[in-house]
């Protein structure tokens, strides 16, 4: 177990010495960086097509799309009109630094508001990896236990908001809304906890909301 330590330590430093060129990059760009995450099926994609098609009037946005395999949700994303960018891992259980600046080639950086990041659909591994992001972003969907960021702590106490999506199913799952706000509280006292459907559209003002002030910030 020793010997595999120093190996993951020299992998996360070489991650983040890139993530700090990104940082530079966007601060110089004036570009808005957000990491999505979730595990597979909470509605990051979905949360992209809302979110791309509502906003398009007031930003400029483009999102690079990390999955195992295919093009899917690069696709849906497109369809909004927005520039989507396709990473395929192969196999690999989140995207690093050296991907997203490699994928930079394809924007042009002078003409984006907001980048937004889908990584894979995963609660541990994309936690670790810094890809230059100005914001984490949760999603945590309620058919899924309310006992996610108890069992994946570092995933909630570094995000800076937690989507709960499909809220409109409260009514067939069972899930807990104020037990999940609270273990994720109890992580991270300044995560912003939005309760939000993308399918009905309930709440995706207060997102809205959240974004502009992010983008904001950044001027």
């Amino acid at each position: 177990m020793s010997a595999e330590i120093p190996i993951v330590r020299n992998v996360l430093e070489a991650n983040d010495r890139i993530a700090t060129q990104l940082k530079e990059i966007f601060r110089e760009k004036n570009i808005l960086c957000l990491n999505l995450m979730s595990s597979p099926g909470a509605g990051k994609t979905s949360l992209l097509e809302r979110t791309l098609t509502d906003l398009r009037d007031e930003f400029r946005m483009a999102v690079i799309e990390g999955d195992l395999q295919t093009d899917n949700d690069a696709k849906r994303v497109a369809a909004t009109g927005a520039k989507a960018v396709q990473i395929n891992t192969e196999g690999g259980c989140h995207l690093d630094s050296g991907q997203i600046l490699d994928s930079l080639k394809s924007f042009d950086l002078d003409e984006l508001d907001i980048l937004f990041v889908e990584n894979v659909g995963n609660l541990v591994c994309p936690a670790e990896f810094d890809v230059g992001e100005d914001h984490k972003i949760t999603l945590l969907s309620v058919t899924e236990g309310d006992d996610k960021p108890e069992k994946y702590p570092f995933m909630f106490h570094i995000s800076s908001v937690m989507l709960l999506n499909k809220v409109d199913l409260l009514p067939y799952v069972d899930f807990d809304l104020e037990s999940a706000t609270a273990h994720a509280r109890k992580l991270n006292k300044d995560i912003l906890v939005l309760p939000i459907s993308c399918r009905n559209g309930d709440n995706l003002d207060q997102w809205y909301d959240w974004l502009r002030k992010a983008r904001e910030s950044k001027k």
